[in-house]
């Protein structure tokens, strides 16, 4: 073989590879079939296009949610700083690649939200969530979820989000969240709210939050 055929073969040789690598890492991290079965088994407890679950312990909507916050419950039910033995299951067997690939779906999904709360006190619940309780040293909730309620970031999207799921999560903070004082995470900064929240506070504006897309 000459030189100039032998530097064609490598040329070719060079492009092959190049092309391979490229189509590696556009592939997806987790095989398309994988992903379907671990989001059809989310979808059990968390509904059709994980929309929520009501039943006698109500199933939160987990499509829209942030990806970042998703990681850091989850991150948080392996350390025991939330409780949920069933969730420390679910969460402790996910590989990295699982866990992007899983909140970037539950990302894009955005089924209308079931509402459910009495409509009545959601001019109530909206005032509390744009202005805060200033009374209480509760501030606007859009303060950190944002004027629409879609988080962003580590900070959850709150928007169609269950209203018997919400009332049960803040009048029961201390209880689930926060069990590792030494290591919080930033949802720490809810427990003097939903400490400070009156029980018909808590189900205004989890009514109001409940009905928004």
């Amino acid at each position: 073989m000459n030189l100039q055929s032998m530097l064609l073969t490598a040329a070719v040789a060079s492009v092959v590879s190049v092309a391979a690598h490229a189509e590696d890492k556009a592939a997806p991290a987790v095989p398309a079939q994988e992903l379907k079965a671990k989001t059809d088994y989310c979808k059990t407890c968390h509904g059709v296009s994980a929309q929520g679950f009501r039943g006698a312990v109500p199933m939160p909507r987990l499509a829209g949610q942030q990806p970042e916050y998703l990681k850091n419950q989850l991150q948080a039910f392996i350390e025991h700083r939330r409780t949920n033995p069933v969730m420390f299951n679910v969460a402790h067997v996910l590989t990295p690649a699982m866990l992007t690939d899983l909140t970037t779906y539950f990302k894009d999904l955005n089924p209308k939200p079931l509402g459910g709360g009495p409509k009545e006190l959601m001019a109530a619940g909206k005032k509390i969530y744009e202005e805060g309780v200033a009374s209480a040293e509760v501030p606007p909730c859009a303060s950190c979820h944002g004027p629409d309620a879609k988080g962003a970031d580590a900070f959850p999207r709150l928007a169609g989000q269950l209203n018997d799921y919400m009332i049960r999560k803040l009048t029961n903070w201390d209880k689930e969240r926060g069990q590792d004082k030494a290591n919080p995470d930033n949802s720490a900064i809810m427990q003097p709210i939903a400490h400070n929240l009156t029980e018909a506070q808590i189900k205004a504006v989890a009514t109001y939050l409940s009905y928004l897309e």
